[in-house]
């Protein structure tokens, strides 16, 4: 077990407008899990937190090790798609998350955003605040962000969005290849802080991590 942590953060679109693509990208969430299990150098390196947003965003899955990822629930009728409270919400979910990492003397990657959406934003006077914040390059857990855009997603929302990486599936993509091209190389390229050491009883394994109430049971 390697004494560093990468925690990854899928923020998946699933207002009414994706109810045609949420088993394409449950099927790329399946691949993802797949192919870091399939690969023993990140398998235990790699923590996942799934994020559902529309007008409100909500928890599908707490940050997990891969061997449990959960799937997405079928889109429901809601006023909009907002990215602006998911942006609020990640940066809460992220600062917390990594603070429990770091309280077990686990070195930790910068986090990685996986943004997937097929649209355009409803709240866009209001959401580059947001992202401002997330992205704010003085936060110590600023992520690097990687969209996905799906059907006729806005490419030029997404391009503000994604400060790492852009994908569309339209240019043939597959959602769980870029996922995984992402993750490996970042941590193929990138080292944690050095002020992190991990303790000789520590593990990622041994973390207080679990799946809570109301969250989607396993990886199907």
């Amino acid at each position: 077990m390697g004494s560093d942590v990468l925690p990854c953060y899928v923020a998946c679109d699933v207002s009414l407008s994706m109810a045609d693509h949420i088993e394409e990208l449950n099927v790329g969430l399946r691949e993802f899990r797949g192919a870091v299990h399939a690969d023993a150098s990140v398998a235990d390196r790699v923590f996942c937190s799934v994020v559902g947003f529309g007008e409100q965003p909500q928890v599908v899955q707490s940050l997990l090790p891969m061997d449990d990822l959960a799937e997405l629930p079928e889109p429901a009728p809601c006023a909009g798609t907002n990215f602006g409270p998911a942006f609020t919400f990640l940066r809460s979910l992220i600062d917390r998350d990594v603070s429990i990492l770091r309280r077990h003397r686990l070195q930790v990657h910068r986090p990685l955003v996986f943004f997937l959406s097929d649209g355009q934003p409803t709240d866009p006077v209001t959401w580059p605040f947001a992202f401002a914040s997330l992205t704010d390059p003085a936060w110590a857990c600023c992520p690097r962000v990687v969209t996905f855009g799906l059907g006729d997603a806005d490419p030029a929302a997404l391009d503000r969005i994604g400060t790492f990486r852009t994908y569309l599936g339209r240019d043939g993509v597959r959602m769980g290849t870029a996922l995984i091209a992402s993750v490996m190389h970042v941590l193929s390229t990138s080292r944690p802080p050095a002020d992190r050491t991990l303790s000789p009883r520590g593990s990622a394994r041994e973390l207080p991590w679990k799946r809570t109430e109301g969250e989607n049971s396993g990886a199907r």
